[in-house]
């Protein structure tokens, strides 16, 4: 599954964050050997229409916001209760090739004031995304590749419901009081691991079946307090997030691993404990205007997973962090020097510091320049000493004699390790023109230090036992590369905006592969046409650049040529109408020259996914 991917740092690096509050759910999947998960990510807990917007900050961000956020920070922001309101939105997918799966999506909001001092929100939401039929994938293969039967996209069912009560007691404070469920289930189309399974097996019945595999359910309680002062402001919360993930049993053995094993599904439960208070105080000193923000935090995870190994384990992390924002030069030059330090149950103490500066060199021309120290907790799967990965011999690694370690090979939990450090640095330069005309570009460099990785020396090894080997701290390394934008109007009508990323390396130094599959470059593009206030038409285009996957090696330890998907680009449009002031129809067509690209390869391989090809789209909105 394609989960968000800042900067190339994978995302497991990259925070999600609801209103504020870390959305950790998919940290009860349990980890594989190269670090992925089976996990659609957490960033679908909130149907788009109830979204009021997204922030998303790239780069290092621990001094602020702790763990995960390496590569970067999402921030779903959903729409406050007002004056009495109220929608109902629903959406529509059909794609041209039936083979594909479609999709559907109805929600709708109330909100409004119960009293003078009192308001209330409720939302429900259902969202299907069909599954691409189980054979999808098999007409681009030849005859000798069909054994492996890579899986078409899995279908999802996400049923949504969430309520709010926002009381003011008095004038500058605010208490919300929210609780969610969310019940997310799959569609299986044949996804195994490894992509082994043949015809007759568990997982082709299953999948001829479209049976419900996984099943995710998330409850989410919290209290919120939102401050207002004299002296500056507030936001504090504590939050109770539960989340049962319910499979059928996977393997966990060599070419095996993540094929479904069994009919009886077992649960594992993640329960995430948050609390947090930030204060921001404007403020004078020495005749400098600053605005200092104070925070503390603490997250404890606890897992009992009955999926894998029957693990119990658990970490607490106690945090507080200061940043100033500092005013210099007649406010031409603010320097932004932050500081953080976490308290880990686990691995210890860290310090995350942080220093940007930014410089108005003209009126219209920017320069920023920053770098960062940030970190990465070991997860609670790769702490757990009863959590084995399991290979029968062809998983176990070479040695730089040439020599195999004598299998079978397990991978260990280690208790004992050190979180993932990044120094990251970059520099970058922005326009802002009177006329529309703005844009930046941004160079940007993270060094891994400490990254958390299956060792290849064993702990223990004998030809009769096989060899246990550990995750462990590994040595360096590195990501790199160039991010842009520019957006400018074109007269009174329309509008251009295009943003790229190019990677200049993603490598660990341990080994030369890559450290994750993303294009070498991604470009993406729109232009806007607004002929009247309540019509719009938008014409997009994504360009995605060569993947490179990893060397692979053959039982006799010979390296094959890296395997690559090709460059491609994607074409989308859409127009939207304001019918009145309450009804907005919206259609158009997605992968418009239909480039339908098909997964012929397995885990690691970047032919791993299927791209859709063309689909129509129809969506209705109404407000009150």
């Amino acid at each position: 599954n394609r989960q968000i991917d800042l900067r190339g740092m994978g995302p497991e690096n990259t925070l999600i964050l609801i209103d504020g509050k870390p959305v950790l759910s998919r940290n009860s999947v349990r980890m594989g050997r190269q670090g992925e998960r089976d996990s659609r990510g957490d960033s679908n807990w909130v149907a788009p229409e109830l979204v009021e917007r997204i922030e998303v900050l790239r780069g290092p961000a621990a001094a602020r916001y702790g763990s995960g956020s390496s590569g970067g920070v999402v921030n779903i922001i959903t729409k406050r209760p007002s004056e009495f309101s109220g929608s109902v939105n629903t959406y529509f997918q059909v794609p041209q090739d039936s083979d594909e799966g479609g999709g559907q999506r109805v929600n709708a909001m109330l909100a409004g004031p119960i009293a003078e001092n009192l308001s209330f929100r409720l939302t429900g939401n259902y969202n299907k995304t069909d599954a691409d039929s189980p054979t999808l994938n098999l007409d681009a293969l030849t005859e000798d590749e069909r054994t492996a039967r890579p899986a078409g996209r899995e279908g999802v069912v996400n049923k949504d419901v969430g309520a709010l009560l926002s009381w003011e007691p008095v004038a500058g404070h605010e208490l919300d009081l929210e609780g969610s469920f969310s019940r997310q289930g799959n569609i299986f189309t044949g996804e195994s691991e490894n992509s082994n399974a043949g015809e007759g097996t568990l997982t082709d019945e299953l999948a001829a079946a479209g049976a419900e595999t996984n099943v995710m359910k998330r409850t989410a309680l919290s209290l919120t307090h939102f401050g207002a002062y004299d002296f500056g402001s507030s936001f504090s919360y504590v939050q109770w997030e539960k989340t049962k993930n319910t499979r059928n049993p996977e393997g966990t053995a060599g070419s095996g691993t993540g094929l479904i094993n069994s009919t009886e599904q077992r649960t594992s439960e993640l329960d995430n404990i948050t609390a947090k208070t930030e204060w921001v105080l404007p403020l004078e000193l020495m005749g400098i205007n600053q605005s200092l923000t104070l925070g503390g935090e603490f997250r404890g995870e606890y897992l009992d997973d009955q999926n894998t190994n029957a693990i119990k384990y658990d970490q607490q992390t106690f945090a507080a962090y200061v940043e100033d924002n500092i005013s210099l030069m007649d406010n031409r030059l603010i320097l932004t020097p932050a500081l953080r330090y976490d308290h880990s149950s686990s691995f210890g103490g860290k310090v995350s510091p942080s220093l940007n500066a930014t410089y108005d060199v003209t009126s219209e021309w920017k320069a920023k320049v920053g770098v960062a120290q940030a970190f990465k907790a070991p997860n609670l799967y790769q702490l757990s000493p009863d959590y084995l990965w399991l290979t029968m011999g062809n998983g176990c690694p070479y040695l730089d004699d040439g020599s195999r370690l004598p299998g079978p090979c397990y991978i260990k939990g280690n208790p004992d390790l050190e979180a993932e450090t990044s120094l990251n640095k970059e520099i970058g330069l922005a326009y802002e023109g009177q006329n529309g005309l703005s844009g930046s570009v941004t160079y940007f460099h993270n060094d891994y230090k400490n990254r958390i990785a299956p060792t290849r020396d064993a702990i223990s090894s004998s030809p009769t036992e096989g060899s246990v080997l550990l995750w462990q701290n590994t040595p360096e390394a590195v990501v790199s590369g160039l991010e842009g934008n520019v957006y400018t109007p074109l007269g009174e009508q329309f509008a251009l905006n295009v943003n790229a990323t190019y990677m200049l390396k993603s490598e660990d130094k341990r080994s030369g592969q890559p450290l994750s599959l993303v294009p070498k470059y991604t470009v993406n593009a729109s232009l806007d046409w607004t002929p009247r206030e309540d019509l719009s038409f938008s014409l997009s285009a994504t360009h995605y650049g060569d993947i490179e996957g990893p060397t692979f090696n053959d039982q006799s330890g010979t390296a094959y040529t890296p395997r690559v998907r090709p460059s491609y680009t994607l074409f989308g449009v859409s127009g939207s109408w304001d019918i009145n002031e309450n009804v907005r129809l919206t259609a158009g067509v997605e992968n418009l020259l239909n480039k339908q690209l098909y997964r012929t390869g397995q885990s690691g391989d970047p032919n791993s996914y299927n791209e859709p090809g063309r689909a129509f789209y129809l969506s209705l909105g109404a407000t009150f």
